[in-house]
């Protein structure tokens, strides 16, 4: 396959591969950042809220086992490779967050809904993607990078990783520390009755997690044996929504990428899944308000998604998965977010007393 496929073909079927996985769980597990975060305060279950505790564990079970046998090198990965800046993590996790209380859905979620036949979804694509290079490298990256600079770690700096850093001040190896670390999220998250009721749920969990590490050791592949200097990356979706409207408006000069192969995934797995459950429909947004809201919303996740270095998946799955310093901070800033749109679409809602 290799004497007939490009690197850059190669990669973009790894992400492929991961992205059907995903829109399958989406659609068939019902695997979902902001209906996890919607069950957990409002709808007293936290089974989709374990569900996340489950692909997070085992995706870092994955990953670290990659790392330990030398298939992974976890800090060249992106998330590893850049110094941390907390701030921006907070800041952009809360306003990605509060943006996808008002889209009613992530990157990813829109993505998977669209697969669906939801148009409205189609519209929180759009100008996620586009908002998401109006601040990375359009007109507002300038004032970005003033605030935010991004600067890359050094061989003599300690790669902003959890693992990483305890191993300094233990002398314990990285792979056993991020091992135990994702083997104690793993039984944490499935130590619940609740979570058991519902088996399918749990192994579409599995499989995200699977999607996760597929990303990175595919990706870490196509590196060490191809020709391109392609980075190794796993699934994030916010500034790879973007790369793909640029890529179907002008692929003939642009190479296919991971990025591009994994959003077409989401879209190929969620549309099987949903025909699989018969729930495939056309739907279109009949409220001007509701679009405006979601419009807003999807510009907001653009944006803070560049800030946090990533989106909901991006950080709450694959920086998690090799223990980067962002990734919890990022995903709380990211629940915080949501708890406060949530809580003002609710009470708007609400009749008054």
């Amino acid at each position: 396959m290799r004497d007939i496929l490009s690197d850059h073909q190669m990669v973009a079927l790894i992400g492929l591969f991961g992205g059907i996985l995903l829109g399958l769980a989406a659609r068939l597990g019902r695997f979902c950042t902001l209906g996890a975060i919607e069950d957990a305060l409002y709808g007293g279950s936290m089974v989709r809220m374990r569900m996340w505790g489950v692909a997070i564990g085992f995706a870092i079970l994955g990953s670290f086992t990659l790392i330990g046998t030398g298939y992974l090198d976890g800090a060249s990965s992106y998330y590893l490779s850049i110094r941390w800046m907390p701030m921006a993590s907070v800041i952009g996790g809360l306003v990605f967050g509060y943006g996808m209380a008002l889209s009613g859905n992530c990157g990813y979620g829109a993505v998977a809904r669209l697969g669906g036949g939801d148009l409205r979804s189609f519209v929180i694509v759009l100008v996620m993607g586009v908002s998401t290079y109006v601040v990375l490298s359009g007109p507002l990256a300038p004032m970005r990078n003033a605030v935010f600079p991004q600067i890359d770690v050094t061989s003599t700096d300690i790669p902003p990783g959890i693992a990483h850093h305890l191993a300094k001040l233990t002398g314990i190896s990285v792979p056993l520390i991020g091992g135990t670390m994702g083997a104690a999220i793993l039984l944490g998250s499935l130590l619940s009755k609740d979570i058991w009721d519902k088996p399918a749920q749990v192994v579409w969990a599995f499989v995200v997690g699977f999607a996760i590490v597929s990303g990175w050791a595919g990706t870490a592949w196509v590196a060490e044996s191809g020709f391109e200097a392609l980075p190794i990356v796993s699934h994030s979706f916010a500034a790879p929504m973007g790369e793909s409207i640029l890529w179907f408006m002008t692929g003939s000069v642009r190479p296919l990428s991971f990025a591009v192969g994994s959003v077409a995934g989401i879209w190929v797995g969620a549309f099987v899944g949903s025909m699989i459950k018969g729930h495939f429909r056309w739907e279109a947004c009949e409220d001007p308000r509701e679009l405006k809201r979601q419009i807003f919303g999807a510009g907001l996740m653009g944006a803070g998604a560049v800030l946090a270095l990533g989106c909901s998946v991006g950080q709450g799955l694959s920086a998690f998965s090799v223990l980067a310093l962002s990734a919890p901070v990022t995903f709380l800033a990211i629940f915080a977010g949501a708890a406060i749109g949530l809580h003002q679409l609710i009470v708007g809602f609400q009749p008054a007393e």
